[in-house]
């Protein structure tokens, strides 16, 4: 076995075969005297991050990176290229930089080097916290380099070490993306400098595919994180010679190896998904370079802090480790606060707050998915806080976000995207997205039953285009018109209209408000008290607003909000005098922003939050005259606030979740809030009472309590 101190490695006596996951009673604490902390398995749940570079998840999952590795959970990271790039560990700017030697073998060690220390930061607080290092056959006749952090066994990281594509957006045949696209039939690896991985391997496409299966059969993740399968286009770039133009002629603002990553391992996770595994399997996919060209999320603090584990990774401090390839990636260095993907964290898939609706019983329902598939949680008596466990309601590749709508029988539908793969069968390049709908068809044993899901298409004619379309919202107007709006791949906003939710008119595109040339995905539609449709969706600067002029009208543009920037998804509400309201963040800060728009006025700010740390979607509901939302602090936990007319104070106890809040009123009026846990289990807190601004004791649907939410 090889054992790693700091950066250096050490042969030692007698190879020892592969570490047995969910067994760290066998190799527990580092030697006598240690500074770095055993932390404690959490078998319910695990991660798993399919990465193409070695910085990739501390740039793009942080903070959740971090909170899932200190939760003492199983968490495992597989990283499919070493990131060679040109072999120099320094700047492209450094003096005599063409001079220095090309070494890629040792520039990839460094930049492990430095992503191991940055991994052993964040679960012990050592970033010198010993690592045992060996190979790992995955797939018969294919080695793999895997790592496990001494003091936290659970901890591991996999590299398989392929060629990456050297170059950030141009065909390159020998890449990922050639492999995906068939325009290579394998890929080679490139060995480490000092890696106990015995040569090189050429991994075929569907290779790859199945050793990615084999992780995740080994691992049975909760979660499983990806790269952006799905970034925003630039410019034009050119084709592979003799290839089918199946997502060809879009440059992307992401690096080419981020999205085919995400490509794999979706592929791979169809596959998992369709065989026996012990757990269902939540997925997060993570935006890439494209942060940099919109608002920060992250408050300052976090960012810091995040900082901190990219300067370890960059080598900042120049300290010796003990391994002469290199202890970090010098073309990262000290410069990661300067570099905007920093300063933010942005799941590719917004979320949404109508995931959980009244039955016509008045019993809830929420839907999530899991394995591809929506899961059906209900309510076994109407506000009593006990929940049924987890039933599907099919559909197979559907990802991001599940959302329901009641019509005024009850009854549910539920709206979603699914994405179809390209087939195993020669010259199939199909690779597309669409929107979906379900309507339910009754009960049975008091859960809802639902229809085959139908594919309702994409605003887009073209396939890669389809690939950028937005994530579903729906909203019914008064008239039981179900109307659906999502993002372009322009930018802007497309909807369909069906009667009762059936007879889809054809898609059309919303008026523009004006010129603007990046809306941000987390676009939102409500309808008010008089039933008219308002949508609204943000760009960089500020927030665009359509609403109908009469019940089951199309929207139209409305007057300027002028409202001030903000991060992105924004969170409707329709107010009790007929108004509306909306929910958002502030950038930088990440403070809750609540803003009205009276009925016949103007958007004006009401409410600014103390800032809690968190990201992405607010929750938000309006009870009568009482708002409630939920929103995630530092810590990953949800928080909740209520007040007469604004938010009150966050109140000080919440539970890790993943996603965006569900929020709803019950059969008492009171406001109920569900999220899902790390571990696929659905928690719910509710008021105390109609308008009362305390909360019930989170509860999981088994119904163990999490602590009381006090007052």
């Amino acid at each position: 076995m090889l054992q790693v101190a700091g950066g250096g490695i050490v042969v030692g006596a007698g190879a020892v075969g592969a570490w047995q996951w969910l067994a760290p009673e066998a190799k527990q604490a580092g030697p006598k005297g240690a500074s770095a902390r055993n932390a404690k398995v959490a078998a319910s749940e695990s991660f798993v991050h399919v990465i193409a570079h070695p910085d990739d998840s501390l740039y793009f999952m942080n903070p959740e990176l971090e909170q899932s590795i200190r939760s003492g959970a199983p968490s495992v990271t597989v990283c499919l290229t070493g990131g060679e790039s040109d072999g120099r560990n320094a700047l492209s700017n450094t003096r005599d930089y063409r001079k220095l030697p090309e070494r890629r073998p040792e520039f990839v060690r460094a930049r492990l080097n430095g992503f191991r220390e940055a991994t052993a930061r964040m679960a012990t607080g050592d970033s010198l916290s010993p690592w045992e290092v060996e190979t790992l056959t995955l797939l018969p006749g294919f080695e793999v380099e895997v790592q496990t952090l001494r003091a936290a066994p659970q901890v591991q990281l996999i590299f398989l070490e392929l060629i990456e594509a050297r170059t950030l957006r141009n065909p390159r045949k020998e890449s990922l993306r050639g492999l995906w696209l068939g325009a290579v039939p394998n890929l080679t690896t490139l060995k480490p400098a000092a890696t106990p991985v015995t040569r090189t391997f050429r991994y075929g496409r569907q290779e790859l595919i199945d050793t990615l299966v084999a992780v995740f059969e080994r691992y049975q993740p909760t979660v499983v994180r990806t790269l952006d399968p799905n970034p925003t286009h630039k410019t034009p770039q050119p084709h592979f010679p003799n290839t089918p133009p199946v997502l060809e002629g879009i440059s992307k603002w992401d690096h080419q190896d981020h999205t085919t990553s995400a490509f794999f391992a979706q592929a791979a996770l169809a596959e998992y998904w369709g065989r026996k595994h012990s757990r269902p399997t939540a997925v997060e996919s993570y935006i890439g370079y494209e942060v940099s060209q919109l608002p920060s999320n992250l408050d300052r603090a976090t960012t810091d802090h995040k900082v901190k584990f990219l300067d370890t990774y960059g080598w900042a401090d120049g300290k010796d480790c003990g391994d002469s390839a290199g202890c970090g990636d010098r073309k990262v260095g000290a410069r990661s606060k300067a570099v905007r993907w920093s300063n933010n964290c942005r799941h590719r898939a917004p979320g949404t707050t109508r995931w959980v609706q009244p039955l016509p019983d008045k019993r809830l329902a929420a839907f999530a998915l899991l394995d591809g598939a929506a899961h059906c949680w209900t309510e076994t008596k109407p506000g009593s806080g006990v929940w049924s466990s987890a039933a599907p309601v099919a559909g197979p590749m559907l990802e991001g976000q599940v959302q329901a709508v009641r019509h005024t029988d009850g009854t549910l539908q539920l709206f979603s995207v699914r994405t179809v793969l390209p087939g195993k069968e020669k010259g199939d390049r199909t690779h597309r997205r669409e929107v979906v709908t379900t309507r339910q068809t009754g009960m049975s044993s008091g859960t809802p039953t639902f229809g085959a899901w139908e594919p309702l298409g994409s605003p887009e004619t073209e396939d890669r285009r389809s690939m950028e379309m937005g994530y579903p919202v729906a909203a019914v107007g008064k008239d039981g018109t179900v109307h659906v709006f999502v993002r372009t791949f322009d930018g802007g906003v497309a909807f369909r209209g069906g009667a009762g939710g059936k007879d889809w008119t054809e898609w059309e595109t919303l008026p523009s408000p004006g010129p603007e040339p990046r809306t941000i995905d987390g676009l939102d539609a409500a309808a008010d008290e008089q039933g008219r449709i308002h949508v609204l969706i943000a760009d960089t600067r500020t927030v665009h607003h359509w609403m109908s002029q009469e019940p089951g009208g199309t929207p139209q543009p409305a007057e300027p909000t002028r409202l001030p920037t903000c991060t992105g998804p924004v969170t409707l509400a329709a107010l009790p005098s007929g108004g509306m309201r909306v929910a958002m963040r502030q950038p930088d800060t990440s403070r809750v922003i609540v803003a009205d728009r009276p009925e016949n006025g103007s958007w004006k700010v009401s409410a600014q939050c103390e800032p809690l740390g968190g990201y992405e979607r607010v929750g938000i509901a309006q009870a009568g005259n009482t708002t409630v939302l939920a929103d995630r602090d530092s810590k990953g936990r949800v928080r909740l606030a209520a007040g007469s007319g604004r938010p009150g104070s966050w109140q000080d106890q919440g539970i890790p979740y993943r996603g965006t809040p569900g929020m709803v009123q019950d059969a008492e009026g009171r406001v109920v809030t569900v999220v899902l846990g790390m571990d696929g289990k659905l928690s719910s807190a509710r008021q105390r009472g109609a308008g009362a601004g305390a909360f019930t004791a989170w509860a999981a649907h088994d119904g163990r309590t999490q602590g009381d939410v006090a007052s």
